[in-house]
């Protein structure tokens, strides 16, 4: 079922969606992270704003919404697997954290992802969310930008009207569960300088 919120009439391109949605239209929703459509996603901490991490184009509109420096962006990760092929970390770490609450702070290695994620050194965040949303992230099967709803240095996304509109006319779909009152993901470093 679409959700409609006739307050945000001006975002017209932007599809609001709930999980029902989502589970009826699989493939239609991993095809868009694949192309690099901009999400609004919920995971198991806040809202997202994502896109698929290896298109240039896609990583550098998010930076343009969040109105963001040359800070880098953390990534969901398709699955462990992926993490371990191409971030420098070992699988008990991995198995320890993930999925869950959790941003780890690793060196890319083989890592493929846009040079935009993190343009300043070698290092990334990845994380597995625990959450339902993450399933489409491993169907499309490609890393995928994980940083919170809001312009660069406000107050993150609890409820859909806390967006502005600046960001909600940039976004293809919103998949919206509610209002979600939590934390980021908790920060470990788990490399060497």
């Amino acid at each position: 079922m679409e959700v409609q919120i006739l307050s945000r009439a001006p975002c017209i391109n932007m599809k609001i969606i709930d999980r029902a949605y989502v589970e009826a239209h699989t493939e239609e929703i991993a095809e868009a992270i694949i192309r690099g459509d901009i999400f609004i996603y919920p995971t198991d901490t806040i809202y997202g704003l994502g896109c698929n991490a290896l298109l240039d184009t896609s990583v550098i509109k998010i930076r343009e919404i969040k109105k963001r420096d040359t800070r880098p962006f953390s990534i969901a990760a398709p699955s462990k697997e992926w993490i371990e092929e191409n971030c420098e970390i070992d699988r008990k770490t991995i198995d320890k954290y993930l999925p869950g609450p959790y941003t780890l702070f690793v060196r890319r290695g083989n890592s493929k992802v846009s040079c935009e994620v993190n343009f300043k050194d070698d290092t990334i965040g990845v994380r597995i969310p625990k959450h339902w949303f993450a399933s489409l992230i491993s169907q499309a099967g490609v890393p995928f930008v994980s940083t919170s709803v809001n312009l660069s240095g406000e107050r993150h996304m609890e409820k859909l009207e806390d967006v502005e509109e600046s960001i909600l006319n940039q976004v293809d779909y919103c998949v919206y569960e509610g209002q979600k009152i939590g934390e980021s993901s908790e920060k470990i470093k788990v490399y060497n300088q």
